[in-house]
């Protein structure tokens, strides 16, 4: 009986063990957040171009209200990956940005606060980067 629950124990160990890990944080299921544009001005835009690493479709609208700034990312699709952020920043290749925070979905529109005053004369890309590998997969230069 004890040999037969040892092996019992490995066997489900073993299965267990075997399954394969999802190594994607983001959501698949499409986002569907309700921006507000009313009293809302829209400030800069710009269209998502693909990134070395990935697809990514769709606009990028930065609107000012009541003194903040909102991103809002618009008919949004993009590849999937580990640990994908919303920046804005100074390059193309982020060394310089804001890290606006974990994106929300790998699709649909999306709305992330932006924190204080940029100067968007400086600010001029919003990129979805994987942070973990420091990989590029969408950007748009706001204009």
């Amino acid at each position: 009986m004890k040999k037969y629950l040892l092996c019992m124990l490995l066997i489900g160990g073993l299965l267990t063990a075997c399954k394969k890990e999802n190594t994607f944080t983001t959501s698949n299921t499409p986002a569907m957040e309700m921006v507000d544009s009313s009293g809302s001005e829209l400030k800069y835009y710009g269209t998502l171009s693909n990134g070395p690493f990935g697809s990514a479709m769709g606009r990028v609208k930065i609107y000012l209200k009541d003194g903040t700034y909102r991103l809002v990312l618009d008919s949004f699709s993009v590849n999937n990956g580990p640990d994908l952020h919303v920046y804005l920043s100074k390059e193309i290749q982020p060394l310089n940005f804001i890290d606006l925070g974990k994106l929300k979905s790998v699709s649909g529109t999306q709305v992330y606060n932006i924190p204080g005053m940029p100067d968007f004369t400086q600010f001029k890309y919003a990129l979805i980067h994987c942070q973990q590998y420091d990989h590029l997969f969408g950007n748009a230069n706001l204009q």
